[in-house]
């Protein structure tokens, strides 16, 4: 039997990140490569041109996953009937702009957006927020969206994740796909904590910790946690465009986990709805190390955390307190 197709929804489809995006949707890099998929793309009106040029690209690409194509300026349209919504599209911070003006343009649209999933997204539908403030905006979204489960509500923190991993597989010379469980803590921004603690490598004697292997705890507690915070700068200043690829790549990384599960033994970083779990304040979007099963994600308990973990990881949270404080305060 034919599986029936998923609908999934791209805010800002017009944009780099969403035309990197779409076709590995279309080509079953995000839910498999059985599972056909029908894609809303949303953007906003200055953009139908130019939404209208990726469908036509879509159609000519003749993907056999692909089942249909919505392309469309309306929200309602857009988000009507969707099981997955990535929200790509936000307002990014320009020069000379305030963080305040930044955090007042995205509550506004996140919030408009949250009714428009909240009244017409299919039920248990599940949301990825990978415009920045991401873990902001995931916040807005959760508060304006009450019918989604909050554990249904998450924010891209894959891509430093993703990251992390090839930082360390450049260093020690080995395939990527040897390098697991690097943990990204806290909010995707500079503050973010990429730990490599409980880190392994395969090697051809077993699993090996990231310390014992990379021996140089200089590097990995200095240079490789800046390079990783500071990836996207530095991507920004060589393309002179931000990241859309691995962006995109993260995103269906994220995605796929989370619907179809983590390999056994692996756990991977997502943004998502604080317990209060490492001591971490309940009530913000924050990334921990999660394992995924059934479509449900877990947060890894009992993870030991040294001191020089534990002040960054509050660092982080901090920054999220003073974001989720100036977003609330552009909403009244």
């Amino acid at each position: 039997m034919a599986k029936e197709p998923v609908r999934v929804l791209v805010t800002g489809a017009a944009g780099q990140i969403g035309y990197a995006l779409v076709p590995m949707i279309a080509r079953g890099i995000m839910l498999g490569a059985d599972q056909p998929v029908i894609l809303h793309m949303l953007d906003i009106p200055p953009a139908a041109e130019a939404l209208n040029g990726v469908k036509m690209e879509l159609i000519d690409a003749a993907f056999p996953l692909l089942k249909g194509v919505v392309a469309t300026t309306d929200a309602v349209e857009g988000c009507t009937g969707v099981n997955v919504a990535v929200m790509v599209g936000g307002f990014p911070r320009k020069e000379g702009m305030e963080r305040k003006d930044v955090m007042s343009k995205n509550v506004s649209i996140y919030k408009s957006q949250a009714a428009a999933l909240e009244k017409h997204a299919a039920p248990n539908c599940k949301v990825l927020v990978v415009a920045n403030p991401a873990n902001t905006n995931a916040l807005i979204l959760k508060e304006f969206a009450p019918s989604i489960p909050e554990k249904n509500i998450t924010c891209l923190t894959r891509l430093d994740h993703n990251r992390a991993l090839g930082q360390i597989s450049e260093r020690l010379s080995v395939p990527v796909s040897d390098v697991k469980n690097v943990i990204i803590w806290g909010n995707h921004s500079s503050t973010q904590y990429p730990d490599v603690n409980h880190a392994k490598v395969q090697t051809s004697s077993g699993e090996k910790p990231v310390r014992e292997l990379v021996k140089n705890d200089e590097w990995l507690n200095g240079e490789f946690i800046t390079t990783v915070q500071q990836r996207g700068a530095a991507i920004i200043k060589a393309r002179k465009l931000s990241s859309a690829l691995s962006a995109a790549s993260s995103a269906c990384d994220h995605i796929r986990d989370w619907v179809l599960g983590t390999p056994e033994g692996t756990f991977v970083s997502m943004g998502v709805y604080s317990d209060g779990s490492y001591n971490v304040p309940a009530g913000l979007i924050y990334s921990f190390p999660v394992t995924c099963r059934n479509g449900e994600w877990s947060i890894v308990q009992g993870l030991p955390i040294d001191e020089v973990s534990r002040k960054k990881m509050d660092l982080t949270a901090e920054e999220l307190k003073e974001e989720k404080d100036l977003a609330y305060s552009c909403l009244s």
